[in-house]
């Protein structure tokens, strides 16, 4: 499922709609500046960073008008260090104006994200396991928010409902029994892998006579991870879930599990802290 974080999924018709959101009817501020003045522009960042987001930084200013300039001076994917001169924009200034909070939330968002995944990957290297993200995504931004996810060199779970079978605890309830949910999902989907997420050693045993591929440990502490990969003896794969942090990871890997699933990559970022101060270059 994962994809190259070299493919951004840029879309002309999500880049429109961004723009609508702020943008509505017209820009009544830069109404204000003449029609005909030219600025150019600096985005710098105030804190250490990856950076992420630049194709839609650009589509953004693209759409709002083509003739906006932008220069590079930061490659996506790179960690950058405090004060770093992001890129330089020239053209017309109502527009550097009309884009520059749309484009910035977009840059800051997903930079946020890259960087949050790029603190977890550097925490696993070395140890065999793979830190994923998961669904807990901004509504409308998932695809953007796990490209920023694999931008900073962690790995996607499932991308939605329609590519992975997660049988959680109220599947599990609905269903009658973890047997009867892996069976059903078995009997329906036959070529698809099995996840089945487990609460404790009991319900792990039930998910691996049940059949299931993958298995979630819900909240376990380290001695029942250990447990659980000993009762597991490699038949299925398993997956740590919560409380997971940046200063536990080489613990969890050490237990021998094979994931850790964050929804802290993409639910609990803050967004950096980028500046773009305008400057006018010429006005009649």
């Amino acid at each position: 499922m994962n994809s190259s974080i070299h493919e951004a999924p840029v879309d002309a018709e999500e880049i429109a709609r961004i723009i609508e959101e702020d943008l509505g009817s017209g820009d009544l501020t830069s109404l204000i500046v003449p029609e005909s003045a030219q600025a150019e522009a600096n985005v710098i960042t105030r804190e250490n960073m990856v950076l992420c987001g630049r194709p839609w930084f650009d589509a953004v200013f693209a759409k709002i008008d083509p003739t906006v300039r932008i220069v590079w001076f930061a490659d996506e994917g790179k960690d950058i260090a405090s004060g770093s001169l992001l890129c330089s924009l020239s053209g017309p200034a109502r527009a550097l104006l009309t884009g520059e909070r749309t484009a910035l939330n977009l840059l800051q968002t997903l930079s946020a994200t890259a960087t949050l995944s790029r603190a977890y990957a550097r925490e696993a290297v070395g140890t065999g396991l793979t830190v994923l993200d998961t669904r807990k995504t901004i509504p409308g931004l998932r695809l953007i928010e796990k490209y920023a996810v694999r931008c900073g060199g962690c790995s996607n779970h499932r991308f939605g409902l329609y590519d992975g079978i997660l049988i959680k605890e109220n599947h599990i309830l609905a269903a009658g029994s973890i047997a009867l949910a892996v069976s059903k999902a078995q009997q329906l989907l036959a070529n698809v892998p099995i996840e089945v997420e487990v609460e404790s050693l009991d319900e792990l045993a039930q998910a691996l006579d049940a059949g299931a591929n993958r298995i979630m440990l819900d909240n376990f502490n380290l001695a029942m991870m250990n447990e659980a990969v000993k009762l597991n003896a490699g038949r299925a794969k398993l997956e740590v879930s919560g409380n997971v942090e940046l200063e536990n990871i080489k613990s969890i890997a050490a237990t021998g599990v094979d994931y850790v699933s964050v929804g802290a990559l993409t639910k609990n970022v803050k967004a950096i802290d980028l500046s773009m101060r305008i400057t006018l270059t010429r006005s009649t």
